[in-house]
């Protein structure tokens, strides 16, 4: 008679979910058409953890804050369970080191290629994600930009096709906006500055004007037009920092995101790929007593551009493939610990719930409760 192998214990499992949370504005639209039983009694029975307040006009995104704390890479001001964000996550080092690249101790920004847009009276930036740029568009762009970094004294490197990234004492220490947080609005008050004064950063400007004129009329440029493609017309920079020592809190993590998967590699923890459901992770046989960090991403794109039928068909995703499976697990005891930090596009909510927190009936917490403002 075969032998039966037990089923793996999860003992602790935390899932990152940015843009997990719309605004209250939002929320009438993003979530009156869907069922989710098995999310609204997670949410209802867990115990709130942490609060995170964001702003209107920070330039990072929370789940950038929240990972870069995680693994103690910028300073963790305060230990109380609600907090205002700290605007800083200088993730391009650890993003460099995730994509191939040697950071070293030098201070890096990234630079995407990007669109940007002709409005009325201002620029609008579009998300990255969206503009099917192919590798071979990509060395093809970085080539025509390379002498132009290099004349400036800055050192470039691009170990991945469509994320570049460069260090150098005359661009300055630069305050630049995360990509997906100035996405779909007037790119004015989102532009690098300068970190110190708040003063608009002249090497920038320039850098990215010689970038402009360089591919305007670019025959790739012209062909993608064919194509009904957006133009590749200039770059973004964001994330800029020196490596710092990294000390994990998870056993593994499981990402596909290169700012968490450097992260990782900074702590000495091989990242992994995130499975496809909470199904295939439960059958993995590499568990441990430790916690495992899962980032899951549908949600980036239909949130910028207020898609919210696709947002709210990633969260009925979810709620089959995860968080049903995972409110199971809590109950029959093969999972110990499930934890969720959700994110908006200005703050977090991190909760923790366990099988004994699933007996509370009297807890109610409607997700409504977890809306940032």
């Amino acid at each position: 008679m075969p032998s039966i192998m037990p089923t793996p214990k999860l003992h602790d499992l935390h899932l990152l979910l940015p843009f997990a949370l719309p605004s209250a504005a939002d929320a009438a639209t993003a979530l009156h058409t869907l069922a989710r039983p098995a999310l609204d009694r997670l949410l209802a029975r867990a115990t709130v953890d942490e609060r995170v307040i964001g702003e209107d006009f920070q330039r990072t995104l929370p789940h950038e804050r929240w990972i870069a704390r995680q693994f103690g890479v910028v300073n963790d001001s305060s230990n109380t369970s609600s907090r205002q964000a700290a605007d800083e996550a200088p993730l391009a080092p650890y993003m460099l080191l995730a994509d191939g690249g040697s950071p070293g101790d030098a201070t890096w920004a990234c630079i995407e290629p990007v669109h940007v847009r002709i409005a009325r009276d201002h620029l609008v930036l579009i998300d990255p994600a969206t503009l099917g740029v192919e590798n071979e568009e990509a060395r093809t762009l970085f080539d025509v930009v390379k002498p132009l970094i290099e004349d400036l004294g800055l050192t470039i490197q691009a170990p991945q096709p469509v994320r570049w990234y460069v260090t150098g004492e005359s661009l300055g220490t630069l305050a630049g906006a995360s990509p997906l947080r100035a996405s779909g609005r007037n790119i004015e008050i989102w532009l690098p500055h300068e970190a110190g004064t708040g003063e608009r950063s002249r090497a920038w400007m320039k850098l990215q004007n010689e970038v402009q004129m360089a591919w305007f009329e670019h025959p790739l440029n012209e062909a993608r037009e064919m194509r009904g493609l957006p133009a590749i017309n200039s770059i973004w920079l964001h994330a800029q920092g020196a490596i710092r020592s990294a000390t994990s809190p998870f056993a593994r993590v499981m990402s596909s995101a290169a700012a968490t998967r450097g992260l990782a590699l900074a702590a000495d923890i091989v990242p992994e790929a995130p499975p496809a459901s909470f199904a295939a992770l439960a059958a993995d046989q590499n568990q441990n007593n430790g916690r495992t960090l899962v980032e899951l991403d549908p949600f980036s794109a239909p949130f910028i551009e207020q898609d919210w039928a696709r947002w709210n068909e990633a969260l009925g995703v979810l709620e089959r493939d995860w968080f049903a499976p995972a409110l199971s697990a809590l109950e029959n005891g093969s999972l110990g610990t499930l934890r969720l930090t959700l994110c908006s596009d200005t703050g977090s909510v991190s909760l923790s719930v366990t099988r004994g927190a699933l007996r509370k009936f009297w807890r109610r917490r409607p997700i409504a409760a977890l809306f940032i403002e």
